[in-house]
């Protein structure tokens, strides 16, 4: 309970997966000639938007454009430069001081290459790799996947909700892993292109997930379809998360030449995140119950247990993002 209190409070747990980074776009048209796009949220304001800056062998072609979007600011410019930039880092250069954002840089090179990367809040610049290979792809999209769990509270409250309900070690393992079937089957399928969501209804379908669990826990029906085979709701609802993890992949870009390592590596970056979330939790729980077992039941006539307190904590967050997300398919 305290865990999942900690998520709720994260600075990012109100937009959910909307962990508002500043995205970086650079895409060569001819050889060395690139445009470049960057996505700076309304966080920030007009006064100390950034400017993208590339290496001294790179000379900006005319002035950059601005454009106002609901959520963020766009900026465009161009670039022509001397060499390649393999090697060669890319720059987010502040007027007044960083505002300790993460930063997505995403590169596509003229020979159909694409390479990603993520600065962490307070750092402003991403060297580009010489060249793409398994080794790099490897590190780069396990950190990607680990990033984007953390970053995405609406799934770590899913997967809190799941753990609640599966209850006993065994059970949760059993659950996780429909999850984990469930979600690397649509995540693949989507970012291969062989099956494809809209985004909007897959974010608010998983909103309505948690708002399901929570409501199953609170009700405590444990003769429930839910409460007895916790491993086909973990894996009906984990397809749908494939689909808003395959989003996030799509966005951040993936690689030519080491396509099935970045979707592996990916994957496998998510789970290790669920896994350092999930043993902390399963910890906690196991300690109260010690504690609890110690301790006379009459202290605790009355008293709703962590379990209660849980779902009605996350019932009202998710219930807030199902109505933000609906609203959200009539924003223009």
């Amino acid at each position: 309970m305290l865990l999942i209190g900690c998520v709720l409070l994260l600075p990012s747990g109100i937009q959910a997966h909307e962990a508002r980074p500043v995205f970086v776009q650079l895409t060569e048209i001819q050889p060395n000639r690139f445009t470049a796009h960057w996505k700076v949220p309304f966080t920030i304001p007009e006064y100390a938007l950034p400017e993208l800056a590339l290496p001294e062998i790179c000379t900006s072609i005319g002035e950059r454009i601005r454009v106002t979007y609901p959520d963020a600011w766009i900026l465009n410019r161009d670039f022509a430069c001397s060499e390649p930039l393999s090697g060669r880092e890319i720059r987010l250069v502040y007027p007044l001081v960083n505002p300790s954002v993460s930063s997505i840089f995403r590169i596509r090179l003229y020979n159909g290459e694409v390479h990603s990367g993520v600065a962490e809040p307070g750092r402003d610049r991403w060297r580009l790799p010489m060249a793409e290979s398994l080794s790099g792809v490897a590190g780069q999209y396990l950190n990607l996947g680990v990033r984007h769990i953390f970053a995405g509270v609406d799934h770590l409250l899913f997967i809190a909700c799941l753990m609640i309900i599966a209850g006993t070690g065994r059970r949760i393992l059993i659950t996780i892993t429909g999850f984990t079937i469930a979600h690397s089957l649509t995540l693949a399928l989507s970012t291969l292109g062989l099956m494809r969501l809209p985004v909007p209804p897959t974010e608010a379908a998983i909103a309505l997930s948690i708002v399901y669990l929570a409501h199953e826990i609170a009700r405590g029906d444990r003769v429930s379809w839910t409460w007895r085979y916790p491993f086909w709701i973990s894996g009906a609802f984990g397809l749908l998360h494939g689909f808003g993890f395959a989003a996030v992949l799509q966005s951040i870009g993936l690689p030519q030449t080491e396509l099935p390592a970045a979707l592996l590596f990916f994957n496998l970056g998510v789970e290790l995140g669920q896994i350092l979330f999930l043993l902390p939790m399963a910890l906690l729980f196991i300690a109260l119950r010690r504690c609890a077992r110690m301790l006379p039941s009459s202290l605790f006539t009355g008293i709703p247990s962590p379990a209660i307190v849980s779902a009605y904590l996350i019932g009202p967050v998710a219930a807030f993002w199902l109505m933000e997300r609906i609203a959200g398919f009539f924003t223009v």
